[in-house]
């Protein structure tokens, strides 16, 4: 396996990614709004892909994922995925009906080049999943992990910024709030909202970049802290009741740009 010498975007997948494709599996209830996002779109280049969540089964799909990996980790039968970046997406204009970016564009290191060049090579509408990361301030998380919080909101570009730079690139665009099912089985950050007791678990957050980038003695900290108030009862005291929710709309958004 060939890696490269340097990773891509802030966190090197090469030593950090191994198992990841255990924990961040495709949700189905999300999946269907990415998937009614693409349209009817025959053609899909998924960038960013990493082991192929999100994914649709019944269209011809390409990835470009820059960890050797995160590409091995794709499953028997999946799009194969050549190694690139989003920044340069080695493909002529308007060469797919669609493209994807799945919960990715917080790793580019150029955002704005990168979401161009989405729209460059889709002739058809451009997909991104991505969170608003200042919404994750009210999410109970916060309480126990701020230094994770506070790191993600310099890490993903606002909502209003991505929508920006897509319009700037032609068409129009929308943002759906993407509400996060109470047994969601992708293990992104806010997954757990109403499973506390998983954040307690190295490998959950270890499938997290917040986590895996956060100060560790500050991550531990709050491990303890929760811990405690979850044997004492006073998180269920606090947020009981989200454990009786069927979903949580959290900070996760879909942004769908339509030339």
């Amino acid at each position: 396996m060939v890696t490269r010498e340097r990773p891509a975007g802030d966190v090197d997948y090469e030593r950090q990614g191994r198992g990841y494709a255990a924990l961040r599996r495709t949700e189905p209830r999300i999946a269907a709004r990415v998937h009614a996002a693409l349209g009817d779109a025959r053609t899909v280049l998924d960038v960013g892909a990493g082991s192929g969540s999100y994914e649709p089964a019944d269209r011809w799909v390409l990835a470009v994922e820059p960890s050797a990996a995160m590409r091995a980790q794709r499953p028997a039968g999946a799009a194969p995925a050549l190694d690139a970046t989003a920044e340069h997406l080695p493909f002529d204009d308007d060469a797919f009906d669609a493209a994807m970016a799945m919960v990715t564009i917080h790793q580019w290191p150029d955002v704005d080049r990168g979401l161009r060049e989405l729209r460059r090579v889709s002739r058809g509408p451009v997909v991104v999943l991505t969170h608003d990361a200042p919404a994750l301030r009210r999410f109970w998380l916060a309480e126990y992990f701020p230094d994770v919080v506070a790191l993600d909101e310099t890490r993903f570009p606002t909502i209003d910024h991505v929508v920006d730079v897509l319009a700037a690139a032609g068409g129009t665009v929308r943002v759906d709030v993407v509400p996060i099912p109470r047994d969601c089985v992708d293990g992104f950050g806010e997954a757990f909202w109403a499973r506390p007791e998983a954040y307690l678990r190295a490998e959950v957050r270890g499938a997290t970049s917040g986590f895996v980038l956060a100060d560790q003695a500050a991550v531990q900290r709050g491990v303890e802290r929760l811990a405690a108030d979850l044997e004492s009862g006073a998180w269920d005291r606090a947020h009981g009741h989200l454990r009786e929710q069927d979903e949580y709309a959290g900070a996760m958004r879909l942004v769908v740009a339509t030339p």
